[in-house]
């Protein structure tokens, strides 16, 4: 008797604590809209941020200097993880990525961006800019700003833009000094048809390539040679499989600070404002870094037994005169109307 007592006792024991579990688990996970608002606020933001080039690269240290930025003026509410050397994708399939809300940020060439914005062609046009200088203040201005807005349509915002730099030609065949030294050499090109009609125009094979795929492609002899700025050219060591570089100075590419619209438009307008102005002042630094390396990369391009070919004016001229049936082409397409602002916009800033 005593004995079932014992049990009756012991199981409303446990009736009695399970009841009051219940009750402390429905006040601690009740349906009120200010539970949910305070779990929400407290939520840590991840933002996956991936590049193309390598480590070393200014464009990734410029991203590990927004990064540092965000974290800090969020105060670890919003975190950062960067990716370099292609492993999220390519500059065009990483901006799809954005596009899709499974990325939060990348920063292509205006190149492949072109592909998305035809706009951003203007960027493209050969021999565009004379300095870098004259660059930042068009792209600063009303006219650079203006074609950010753009964006919006695709799903994207941009948020400031970045140097990649003057390009340069590097292949393994010859020197190349005049419109001449240009016949029939296979160089890999970006996405883009203005780039690849402007090699065709100077009597180059233009091939488009990944940049992922450059170094093998080089290797194997795929392609003759490519076009990058000198600190792209050295870091990724494609002096390895490169005898000749000459500062054609072809182009002068920007790099486009993006981040997912999705994103973005999640964020309060505080943290809006955080992420734009960590990508400028991330940006302002990163084109310091940049200028700085590619003076330094080009001597040390030489050193790793690259031959350096100097264009001389004369035969600068003569590859603007050939590719300007080009661009002249290539002005509807782009519209009319954003060539010739950026056009003015250079003309007043020098």
């Amino acid at each position: 008797m005593k004995k079932i007592f014992m049990t009756l006792c012991f199981v409303l024991l446990m009736g009695v604590l399970a009841a009051c579990g219940n009750a402390d688990s429905e006040s601690s996970s009740g349906d009120s809209d200010g539970g949910d608002e305070s779990a929400s606020s407290g939520e840590e933001k991840v933002i996956k941020a991936g590049i193309g080039l390598n480590d070393d690269h200014p464009q990734y240290k410029g991203l590990l200097k927004f990064k540092e930025i965000v974290e800090e003026e969020t105060d670890g509410a919003i975190k950062v993880e960067t990716y370099h050397s292609g492993q999220l994708g390519d500059d065009r399939s990483m901006t799809e990525a954005l596009q899709l809300g499974s990325q939060e940020v990348t920063i292509p060439s205006t190149a492949p961006l072109a592909n998305f914005v035809s706009d951003f062609s203007v960027f493209d046009i050969p021999f565009l800019f004379p300095d870098e200088q004259v660059a930042d203040e068009v792209l600063d201005g009303e006219v650079g700003q203006e074609l950010l807005t753009k964006l919006e349509d695709q799903d994207l915002v941009g948020l400031t833009y970045w140097e990649n730099g003057f390009r340069d030609l590097t292949n393994s065949k010859r020197a190349v000094a005049s419109v001449d030294d240009f016949d029939g050499l296979k160089i890999r090109t970006m996405e883009n048809d203005l780039h690849l009609d402007a090699f065709k125009a100077l009597g180059a094979n233009p091939t488009p390539m990944a940049f992922t795929e450059l170094f093998t492609a080089l290797q194997q002899g795929t392609v003759d040679g490519q076009e990058n700025p000198y600190a792209t050219i050295y870091l990724e060591k494609l002096y390895e499989v490169q005898e000749h570089v000459s500062d054609t100075h072809h182009i002068y590419s920007p790099f486009v600070f993006l981040m997912s619209k999705s994103f973005y438009d999640g964020l309060t307008e505080d943290q809006q404002t955080i992420m734009k102005d960590a990508a400028v002042e991330a940006g302002q630094e990163q084109r310091e870094m940049n200028r700085e390396a590619n003076e330094e990369y080009l001597q040390s391009l030489q050193d790793e037994g690259m031959e350096y070919t100097e264009i001389s004016d004369e035969d600068r001229e003569e590859m603007v005169e050939t590719v300007q049936p080009v661009i002249e082409d290539y002005k509807e397409k782009i519209g009319e109307e954003t060539v010739d602002k950026v056009y003015q916009a250079i003309e007043d800033a020098q």
